[in-house]
């Protein structure tokens, strides 16, 4: 509950062609296939994890021409890498790409990092590579992706983790909560259209809860939470429900049964953003996805952009400042 440390292409038609004999078609297929072996363009294997099926769309993609490597030779930095997105997902418009490494990366390779780190978005869209310190890594452990403003609904994305992974996701409808926590309250904007109104009650004085931009790493139906790993003494231990993740610190949008009494009213919580019983904290964790943006308004320290995905409490130009590369590129 604190704020602070929880756990088509379309083919042509075929012109007319003489007929070849099969004899001839056979040996000149045959012949076709070693000069390709010889000048290094034979097909490889995808490299891509195969733990899960990919979907259709997920393989059209694939199979779309792989982009020339750079220049600079592949960090062995990638072998390593972990992705935050799944194969195959759907996101909301505020999920940045974050890759994390086993160990620190040399400042002196991170740009070739950048470079072997590959983004093809449908639609095109402008984006750039960052070094964000993760809460729980040492610094060079973390570069995330993110286009200047949220990205476009619809957006499909192909990562190319060097020659190590693919994976494909894309980008569902555009929602974002407003938690006003002078007001108490929590506006819900579906696509642009502001439609639910929900009474909450958010971190007390002194346990305030971070002000600033937040993304949804993820949900579960319960979570336990010890105040005693936050320092807390025994302010609370027990299983919260309809938890909705928002920083690495602990913070949740989850019910709370003091929402009951003080939600509309009064900001009682040790930082988390507490929801009513009466079906107010399901509906809510129903409705949201990872990815989905969070921004709390009222409040007072901002959330570190290495605090879950509090990337976008940056600028574009100080994102840019943490690239090695220090500018952005189309994503195509």
């Amino acid at each position: 509950m604190s704020t602070h440390a929880h756990r088509s292409r379309i083919p042509h038609a075929p012109s007319a062609r003489p007929r070849r004999s099969k004899a001839v078609a056979g040996a000149l297929a045959a012949a076709c296939a070693l000069l390709l072996a010889a000048t290094g363009c034979a097909a490889t294997a995808s490299t891509a994890p195969t733990a899960a099926a990919e979907p259709a769309a997920a393989r059209s993609s694939a199979a779309a021409p792989r982009p020339a490597a750079p220049a600079v030779p592949e960090p062995a930095a990638l072998a390593g890498a972990k992705v935050n997105v799944g194969e195959g997902t759907i996101v909301g418009v505020g999920m940045p790409i974050s890759v994390t490494f086993p160990r620190p990366v040399p400042r002196a390779e991170r740009a070739a990092v950048e470079h072997w780190l590959g983004v093809d978005a449908r639609p095109a869209v402008t984006g750039a590579w960052s070094w964000v310190k993760d809460r729980n890594l040492l610094d060079g452990q973390r570069v995330d992706y993110r286009p200047p403003a949220y990205w476009k609904p619809g957006t499909r994305i192909t990562l190319r983790v060097g020659s190590h992974a693919v994976r494909h996701f894309s980008i569902g409808r555009s929602l974002t909560a407003t938690v006003d926590v002078r007001t108490h309250t929590m506006t819900v904007t579906e696509d642009g259209r502001p439609d639910t109104r929900i009474p909450v009650t958010a971190g007390r004085p002194g346990l305030d809860t971070w002000n600033g931009t937040m993304v949804v790493m993820d949900k579960q139906p319960r979570v336990y939470m010890d105040s005693r790993t936050v320092g807390l003494g025994d302010a609370y231990h027990g299983y919260y429900a309809w938890a909705v993740h928002t920083t690495t610190s602990g913070t949740y949008v989850h019910q709370n049964p003091a929402a009951n009494t003080h939600a509309g009213r009064a900001n009682v919580t040790h930082g988390c953003v507490g929801l009513a019983t009466d079906g107010t904290a399901e509906r809510f964790y129903r409705r949201v996805i990872p990815g989905d943006v969070i921004r709390v308004t009222g409040s007072r320290d901002t959330v570190e952009p290495g605090n879950g995905y509090g990337d976008w409490n940056l600028t574009w130009s100080e994102w840019l400042a943490h690239s090695a590369t220090r500018h952005g590129g189309d994503a195509r």
